[in-house]
């Protein structure tokens, strides 16, 4: 059975394409920087928004038609919903998924009941990707939508539910393993707090460095070899978010022992509510050795919540692929559309429109990225700005030979220090307009 009967597999086109259902600018087998354009974002599709969203928001009911879907939330429902996403993800093209635990399987009246649910799909899923070649981006398991987790669940006050969550995430890593799965994903939903008047931060803290490892040591016991990445977020839905940026989760790890196990998975839309740019976030991860994958989504500057929009934004997704072509690429990571149609986008082809559309922005951000490294505007003009380290005191600086002592000699020695340089942001900013 077909779920989608009038849809057949998206095709690339080219630039002067008209067909809606069509790739404009991604060409999975036209090379970027020696890789593939397949090979080098890795494009994912994300089971939660695009097989479970409803369209509901806190103001209104659901809006979106899903066929396939029966509105039970049993087994049966979510075995069929696997037929539908593999047809959808095999026509669009895309190489990977990604899910959590409650994605695709119901939660039961208790944890051998869940876990049931969960071996009964996965057995589908299994077939599904053998039957397609499709793979297993990354597992996660939700410890934020039950009531069970509202004091979080490695920082919960309930050592009963901090027992649940380990129990949950050992099933959760089994089932990544079982599929394949190149990577494992921790977000912590409600791992954070509202008030300090109630809250033993040490000790949350604590306990979350703890869970942490007790994840890479059952990750070791049973094989599994994936990536272990952390995904910041700040402010929702906790007022204080422990992974607030990237910043705080690599200080968490680094105060925790965790550096040499866990990288992250940035998103852009987290990023602006940190106040922070994607690419500041995918830089500061880069040269701290730890970005591992991304989320690639964007949200409205006007609103002031996580509204999860697929990126079509070509400035945006340059800024992404510089940082992401200077590192190399992604792999064993990749670049998952953790993103949602909007509530007025209802049809099932809105699906394709907006993942066309999102890969689309990526591969021309690709190239575009790769156009200016290739000119080498960018880094001939920073490594020129910071010339003055390359050499003399600069270089002294650098290697840790110079002290206050001897820099204040330096200066006394000097009739004038050497005159600042114009940064030429806005001459810079041209350039990169001149690429777009």
């Amino acid at each position: 059975m077909s779920f989608f009967p009038e849809i057949g597999k998206i095709q690339y086109e080219g630039p002067t394409s008209k067909n809606p259902l069509a790739y404009k600018f991604y060409n999975p087998d036209e090379i970027v920087e020696n890789q593939r354009l397949k090979d080098l974002m890795r494009f994912t599709v994300c089971y939660w928004h695009t097989f479970r969203g409803t369209g509901s928001d806190p103001f209104g009911s659901g809006t979106l038609q899903r066929p396939w879907d029966d509105g039970s939330d049993s087994v049966a429902n979510a075995v069929k919903r696997v037929d539908a996403a593999f047809e959808f993800i095999d026509k669009l093209g895309c190489p990977y998924y990604a899910f959590h635990d409650r994605d695709v399987a119901p939660e039961g009246d208790s944890l051998a009941q869940t876990n049931k649910n969960l071996d009964e799909v996965v057995k589908a899923l299994k077939a599904a990707q053998q039957r397609t070649g499709i793979k297993l981006l990354w597992g996660t398991a939700n410890m934020f939508s039950h009531p069970r987790f509202m004091h979080g669940a490695a920082t919960t006050c309930n050592a009963d539910v901090f027992a649940f969550a380990a129990a949950q995430v050992k099933k959760a890593l089994e089932v990544t393993l079982e599929l394949g799965g190149e990577n494992y994903v921790f977000w912590g939903g409600r791992e954070g707090y509202h008030n300090l008047y109630n809250t033993d931060m040490k000790r949350e803290l604590d306990h979350l460095a703890r869970f942490m490892h007790m994840a890479v040591d059952y990750a070791k016991k049973i094989g599994f070899k994936g990536q272990f990445l952390f995904e910041p977020k700040p402010k929702e839905p906790t007022k204080h978010q422990y992974d607030f940026d990237a910043a705080a989760c690599l200080n968490f790890c680094r105060a925790n022992g965790l550096m040499d196990h866990v990288k992250l998975n940035i998103e852009t839309n987290h990023a602006t509510l940190a106040g922070h740019t994607m690419m500041h976030e995918l830089e500061y991860a880069r040269i701290q050795g730890a970005l591992g994958s991304i989320d690639a989504n964007t949200g409205d500057l006007l609103l002031g919540w996580d509204t999860d929009q697929f990126p079509t934004d070509i400035y945006l997704t340059t800024q992404c692929m510089l940082v992401i072509l200077e590192q190399g690429g992604l792999k064993p990571g990749g670049v998952n559309f953790d993103a949602k149609v909007r509530r007025e986008s209802f049809e099932p082809v809105d699906l394709f429109h907006a993942h066309i559309g999102a890969m689309d922005a990526f591969a021309r951000g690709a190239k575009i990225a790769a156009a200016i490294r290739k000119d080498g505007v960018l880094k001939d003009f920073v490594k020129n700005r910071y010339r003055s380290f390359d050499s003399g005191v600069g270089a002294e600086i650098e290697k840790g030979t110079a002290n206050f002592e001897s820099l204040e000699k330096y200066v006394l020695g000097k009739q004038k220090l050497d005159p600042n340089e114009s940064g030429r942001q806005e001459y810079l900013e041209n350039i990169i307009n001149q690429y777009l």
